[in-house]
């Protein structure tokens, strides 16, 4: 059998097949659709057609998309930046393609592939993050995704980040309209912000940590109050899910002090004597999102 898993993001959607062995035997990048709706979904459907032609087989589909289906509405919901949002996504590529499809945030699509074949194999539970221009996270527990009953599980990032700091409140106003998000903190353009306001000066997620790398000062402060937010975001979890592996994906993943100092800073948050959890870099990267949707088979 073969899979196909679709992963829509805010300008790039990527789509990948899989043979029963996990191996990917076709992978492709485009822009993701936009425009109308009637013309983003017909163009969704048609990706999906085309990669069937080159592997010369009608395939399961597993979509990940930013948002989540509705299990009211049957509509997709907080997918903010997708021409998709609000629209019956589901229902309408099920009629184009002729078949049952599975949709799943793209985060927990990222925590399944880690948990399946990546950096978390072999765990029972697995909580991944994705550190990027938004902040999300999935929980896989037994390699199964977990959606919950509001289709919101691992909806980490909207939450408030925990055991604030009086100059961190009310906190920057997330992109949910709400402030004092874990989002609007642990983000790329998060990180930045803080950076401009501590500094005065702009830069983009990658040169604070490449600068911060090099011994600049300015750097160095903004990234260690970001390691100290992540700590105590992420110990919130481990208190509350206790997870075998915490797996990070995403642009900020990147940075390999994190691996190092996050860990060492969450201990005086976590109620335990000892914290064992391993944190850990995606080891699909950039593919696991993909790799993850497929896997919804």
């Amino acid at each position: 059998m073969i899979r196909i898993g679709v992963d829509i993001g805010g300008t790039k959607m990527e789509i990948a097949a899989l043979d029963d062995s996990g191996a990917e035997i076709l992978r492709r990048r485009t822009e993701t659709p936009r425009g109308a709706y009637p013309d983003a979904i017909r163009a969704l459907a048609d990706a999906v057609l085309d990669a069937e032609r080159t592997v010369g087989q009608r395939c399961t589909v597993g979509i990940g998309t930013p948002g989540a289906v509705s299990a009211k509405t049957g509509r997709l919901k907080n997918a903010y930046a997708s021409a998709l949002n609000g629209m019956p996504v589901k229902s309408d590529l099920e009629k184009l393609l002729g078949r049952e499809l599975r949709f799943a945030n793209d985060a927990n699509c990222f925590a399944l592939s880690e948990a399946s074949d990546g950096a978390a194999q072999g765990a029972s539970v697995v909580f991944g993050v994705i550190l990027g221009t938004g902040v999300g996270a999935g929980v896989v527990v037994d390699g199964r995704a977990l959606a919950g009953v509001n289709a919101i599980a691992g909806e980490w990032g909207h939450n408030s980040l925990p055991w604030p700091a009086a100059d961190e409140l009310p906190g920057p106003r997330c992109g949910c309209g709400k402030e004092g998000h874990i989002e609007a903190f642990l983000s790329g353009p998060g990180l930045a912000r803080d950076h401009q306001l501590a500094t005065g000066e702009s830069l983009e997620p990658s040169q604070i940590v490449a600068r911060a790398e090099s011994g600049d000062r300015s750097c160095e402060g903004s990234l260690a109050r970001y390691e100290e937010r992540l700590a105590r975001a992420l110990a919130s979890v481990i208190n509350l899910l206790d997870p075998d592996v915490v797996v990070l994906g995403g642009g900020l993943s990147n940075a390999g002090r994190l691996y190092r100092n996050v860990p060492a800073r969450w201990g005086r948050y976590v109620y335990s004597d000892t914290v064992t959890t391993p944190l850990l870099k995606a080891r699909h990267g950039d593919a696991s999102g993909v790799r993850g949707a497929a896997r919804l088979w």
